[in-house]
């Protein structure tokens, strides 16, 4: 039975709720995002320099000749690493935190598996890059190896995954969702715009990242709820 003078209950606010959310746990979550980063560049690269193969150039296919070649687009191709890094930002407990964590930690140890056991690369595109200097520097680290599947495409679509569960959770406006689903497609657009892949790489770093997505995401249990009061 209720009180006669009892308050009523605050209208929920998706703001209010998004802030708690990026203030809890922020040293935790900005140290851990960046020793992971530096973790996985150290094993992305000893894996691109010591192959365990011979590599295999990627073919092209139809959707190839779709995509032109756009410099513009190493912007978007970059912002990966701030996309990747908004789902750790916005989950409310430490537990969240690890099953984020986990899962992408064991996506990206999967594909450098098969990076390393099945090397491939892009084919050589017949492109002057001392005119493009942001790429120029992208290919004297990169150089298009470690090409299939993107791990790129892979991690922003298993970012955009873990982004829709909780805004939804949030009760976000759905703009913000769309908004996400369409950075996380001109993440992928810009591997092929950029030259770093081809068609089928982007395709099966997309069916990866959506595998890895379904399985970390199958029972959260309270990975995604927000901070205790």
């Amino acid at each position: 039975m209720h009180s006669a003078f009892s308050l009523p209950a605050q209208p929920h606010s998706w703001s209010r709720e998004l802030w708690r959310r990026l203030g809890h746990l922020w040293p935790l979550k900005a140290a851990g995002t960046a020793l992971f980063i530096t973790a996985f560049f150290q094993a992305y690269f000893f894996v691109l320099r010591h192959p365990g193969g011979t590599v295999w150039v990627m073919p092209e296919i139809w959707l190839d000749r779709w995509v032109d070649f756009t410099p513009l687009a190493f912007p978007v191709y970059a912002s990966l690493w701030v996309y990747v890094s908004l789902p750790a930002a916005l989950l409310g407990n430490f537990r969240g935190l690890l099953r984020y964590g986990f899962w992408i930690g064991l996506m990206c140890l999967v594909c450098l598996a098969l990076f390393w056991a099945f090397p491939t690369k892009v084919p050589d595109f017949a492109v002057d890059w001392a005119h493009y200097p942001g790429l120029a520097f992208l290919k004297s680290v990169d150089s298009g190896g470690n090409a299939c599947p993107s791990l790129h495409v892979a991690s922003a679509v298993f970012a955009a995954c873990w982004l829709q569960r909780l805004l939804l959770a949030m009760r976000a406006p759905r703009g913000w969702a769309m908004a996400s689903h369409l950075l996380c497609a001109a993440i992928a657009w810009s591997t092929l715009a950029t030259l770093q892949h081809v068609a089928l790489d982007a395709i099966a770093g997309a069916l990866v990242g959506a595998l890895f997505a379904w399985l970390s995401l199958r029972r959260p249990g309270n990975a995604l709820d927000a901070p205790r009061r």
